[in-house]
């Protein structure tokens, strides 16, 4: 077991930032990062892979979950729930490997609270006209579902200040570089 702890790394963004791309990116920049990998109760996106992408679970196994206090955090968003499962988080960052948390603004601040020495990172579009551009291209939710995914992107972009990093999504790889570089600036 290595006696350097891992660190924690969270990264948010509204839905439709790009946070996906700019993560995969990251990933493949920097490969010793471990991708924690939640669990939705949403159905999987085309080309998503459970257990990769996500742990995709019924409602009532996640109930379960909360019930047994196996989050380190978790929120309902636009009617699904998500979360992140504490167990492989704790024991990866015990065997010194830096942890990279996809996770939304109310998800963020509960895991803050734990882990207060977390390095927190917001993705913004460069506008909310292209974060509009890139949910609609998706075709993967209803008008009604994309509406509210709209306003909770307003409600999460004034949340941003909270965050120790912003870093704006014009240029994939730039953005990725840019994450790369906190990360290394918070390892000093």
């Amino acid at each position: 077991m290595s006696t350097n702890k891992g660190r924690l790394y969270i990264i948010s963004a509204p839905s439709g930032a790009g946070k996906g791309t700019v993560i995969s990116r990251l990933l493949e920049l920097m490969p010793s990062l471990v991708f924690s990998v939640s669990a939705t109760t949403r159905a999987p996106r085309p080309g998503e892979i459970d257990g990769v992408s996500y742990s995709f679970v019924t409602r009532e196994l996640f109930m379960k979950m909360i019930a047994d206090e196996e989050f380190l955090e978790y929120a309902e968003y636009v009617g699904e729930f998500y979360g992140t499962p504490k167990k492989p988080v704790y024991t990866s960052m015990e065997n010194g490997k830096d942890i990279l948390l996809d996770i939304e603004v109310k998800g963020a601040r509960q895991v803050r609270e734990k882990v207060r020495d977390a390095v927190s990172v917001f993705i913004v579009p460069p506008d909310m006209k292209e974060l509009e551009r890139r949910l609609r291209g998706r075709g993967t939710d209803t008008e009604e579902k994309l509406i509210a995914r709209l306003e909770r992107a307003r409600l999460e972009m004034e949340e941003k200040s909270l965050y120790d990093h912003i870093v704006v999504n014009d240029d994939v790889t730039r953005a990725a570089e840019e994450i790369i570089t906190i990360i290394k600036k918070s390892r000093v």
